[in-house]
């Protein structure tokens, strides 16, 4: 079957441009940035997991500085390992950490 062609041509250079455009967006999660970073996290904050449930808070990174805080990265670390698909895991209740984030603030 034939494609009739349109009378109104786009010049190449604008074709190839929204090519490019369709195709770079392809990739990409939704909710993600071009960097793969989630969209919803401000910056200087990140992302952990808590509890059994795995519920998401989004933290400053200042609370990297605090010992309280990095024991309990220590206990994640020896309870999970740095390398896994699903995101930083502490390995505490949320009741835990949320007394524990009240008190950093």
């Amino acid at each position: 079957m034939a494609m009739k062609k349109s009378s109104s041509k786009l010049p190449q250079s604008t074709v190839l441009k929204q090519i490019l455009k369709r195709c770079s967006s392809l990739g990409k999660r939704h909710g993600y940035d071009e960097e793969g970073l989630p969209l919803d996290v401000p910056k200087g904050h990140f992302v952990v997991y808590v509890g059994e449930n795995r519920s998401r808070y989004i933290v400053p990174i200042s609370f990297l500085d605090h010992p309280e805080f990095q024991s309990l990265l220590r206990r994640a670390e020896e309870e999970f390992g740095f390398r896994h698909e699903t995101g930083l895991t502490i390995p505490c209740e949320e009741v835990v950490f949320q007394s524990l984030t009240s008190t950093l603030r």
